[in-house]
């Protein structure tokens, strides 16, 4: 029996209620949008409907996680990304690569026929709805998820993060969605380097804020 079945299993806890409890939680939004009641009503404020997910990416990203980060866990959130952290090199790390990715999403987004179809009806609301929409998100995937996997894993938890954030993104545009495993652990290695989740929360709703300005043709 011990052939078959081998040495005894070991597994970390926390790391388990990581991965099955964010998987789920990517799934309830997938499978109930929009999740909560009022979320309806709320979309009155941006006619895209981009808005409606704010609601429900705050509490399944943001609300959950820290109630497990708390009361599960029992550990301060600082831990997962929840701090200012090394605030000068997330001052020039975020300005740096807002400076060297705007030519870049300059040319994807004006060109790209499939970018400009998908993020041209969303303009509305912004920036504040990219915002609001991307807290929660980032919070899971770069602060929960991050710190929690690079602390059992070491670096090497920055590209674990990474997969579930690209497996995210399918139904987008096929070339945005490509390239987010790799945008994934740059964002990754930006929290881990400055022990923060919101500078990566920083670059990536400046990315989305322009990409949907450059995509409904306001910036010609």
């Amino acid at each position: 029996m011990r052939k078959l079945f081998g040495n005894k299993l070991q597994l970390n806890w926390k790391i388990a209620v990581l991965t099955v409890a964010s998987t789920l939680l990517l799934m309830v939004e997938y499978y109930h949008y929009p999740l909560l009641p009022w979320t309806k009503w709320f979309s009155a404020w941006n006619a895209s409907g981009l808005s409606m997910k704010v609601l429900d990416r705050t509490l399944l990203y943001f609300i959950i996680p820290m109630f497990i980060i708390l009361v599960v866990f029992r550990e301060n959130p600082q831990n997962y990304g929840l701090t200012l952290g090394d605030w000068k090199a997330g001052i020039v790390i975020t300005l740096g690569a807002i400076i060297l990715i705007s030519p870049i999403l300059w040319i994807v987004a004006r060109d790209n026929a499939a970018m400009q179809n998908y993020y041209k009806t969303m303009f509305s609301g912004l920036p504040w709805s990219t915002f609001l929409d991307l807290f929660g998100w980032e919070f899971m995937f770069r602060g929960w998820l991050l710190f929690g996997y690079t602390r059992q894993f070491g670096a090497d938890g920055i590209w674990l993060q990474a997969v579930p954030f690209a497996l995210a993104h399918i139904g987008k545009p096929e070339l945005e969605t490509l390239s987010t495993i790799f945008g994934g652990f740059a964002f990754g290695w930006v929290a881990w380097r400055t022990r923060s989740f919101i500078y990566p929360l920083l670059i990536h709703w400046f990315v989305t804020t322009f990409t949907m300005i450059v995509a409904a043709g306001v910036l010609g």
